[in-house]
């Protein structure tokens, strides 16, 4: 690969490692629900009687499960159980090896936590993983190589009522994970919950998050029976998700992502909405910035199409982010033109 200009923003992936990577998300994409933890083994038990074989793994690090997997004679039980075992030890080596590669990736908790989302159809249903998550799994996507910063956070949101057959409570979801979470309160005056929290100072935090006027508001989720956290212009964030897949702990778990291209309009309004909060500003750029220099140059996509009917907040707070989008663009001539041409023109 040609040596890139200094404090370019990312490097792309080999194109074989790439491939790796579209490989192991289309299978998993393909693979129905997903065995949560390790592979693990099969015992076979008969102290009632009867034998029984069950599946014995790790749910989380360092606590040991069992599940049953059918009486023994059963054998297309059995078999079964042992292919998706056998898909689980395969996808986890390959996860491994991309971590390796420096493609993105969460602990094992996120997973163990995405996992669950996915198998209660939660992502199916509508559900779009948003936030730092959200920004690493497109860099995957992507192909690109980049610095990011560590989170504790999963943020998912809602554009509109999730399409599930039943009501699926989010709470039980999240504890079905077998590890410890407990939600945390709302504002003072407010009751509902809009997250829940491993213990902690860095426990890891859920945030569920859906489209309003105001930053902030609380409001109810039926479907989940739970409430969320209104953010502005999450209906434009979230207009045209994408399928994609989010490599964490040894899984590859599916999940929707909001178009990279409105993601990262979005990102310059989070930035420019955080005036005493420099640091969470900085990311935002940066990430605005490396997806903008991704887009345009490896992906040759429109930032200008992708501004056309964007809120008039979202583009002037992107124009309020331009002198800094240009130092963080420097080794991208390419993309700050195509973004001062996008803000032109709109």
């Amino acid at each position: 690969m040609a040596r890139l200009p200094a404090h370019a923003l990312y490097r792309l992936h080999e194109l074989a490692f790439r491939t790796q990577y579209a490989d192991l998300k289309e299978r998993s994409r393909s693979a129905g629900h997903l065995l949560p933890g390790t592979p693990g083994h099969l015992v076979l038990r008969d102290g009632t009687g009867h034998r029984y074989w069950y599946r014995r793994y790790y749910a989380v690090p360092g606590q040991a499960a069992e599940d049953l997997v059918c009486k023994d004679g059963d054998d297309v039980a059995l078999a079964s159980a042992r292919e998706r075992m056998a898909f689980s030890d395969w996808s986890t080596r390959q996860v491994r090896d991309l971590r390796k590669l420096e493609f993105q990736a969460a602990e094992k908790t996120v997973a163990r936590v995405l996992v669950e989302l996915h198998n209660t159809g939660l992502m199916a249903g509508g559900l779009v993983l948003v936030g730092t998550l959200g920004y690493m799994a497109w860099l995957n996507e992507l192909g690109a190589r980049a610095v990011t910063a560590r989170t504790q956070d999963i943020d998912l949101a809602r554009r509109q009522v999730l399409k599930l057959a039943a009501p699926t409570s989010f709470l039980r979801t999240v504890e079905s994970t077998r590890l410890r979470f407990f939600p945390v309160p709302g504002m003072p005056d407010q009751v509902a919950s809009t997250s829940v929290k491993r213990p902690g100072a860095d426990g890891l935090r859920v945030d569920v998050l859906t489209d309003g006027p105001t930053l902030g508001q609380v409001v109810p989720v039926p479907e989940l029976e739970w409430h969320a956290k209104t953010v502005p212009f999450y209906d434009y964030l979230l207009l045209e998700p994408h399928e994609a897949a989010f490599l964490a702990g040894g899984q590859c778990v599916p999940v929707n992502l909001p178009a990279p291209e409105r993601f990262m309009w979005h990102k310059l309004f989070s930035a420019a909405s955080r005036p005493g909060s420099p640091e969470k500003v900085r990311k935002d750029l940066l990430q605005a910035a490396t997806l903008a220099a991704v887009l345009v140059e490896q992906d040759d996509a429109s930032l200008s199409q992708s501004l056309v009917g964007a809120p008039p907040e979202v583009q002037e707070a992107a124009r309020s982010c331009l002198p800094a989008m240009r130092k963080l663009l420097n080794a991208h001539p390419q993309a700050s033109e195509a973004m001062e041409m996008a803000l032109a023109g709109n």
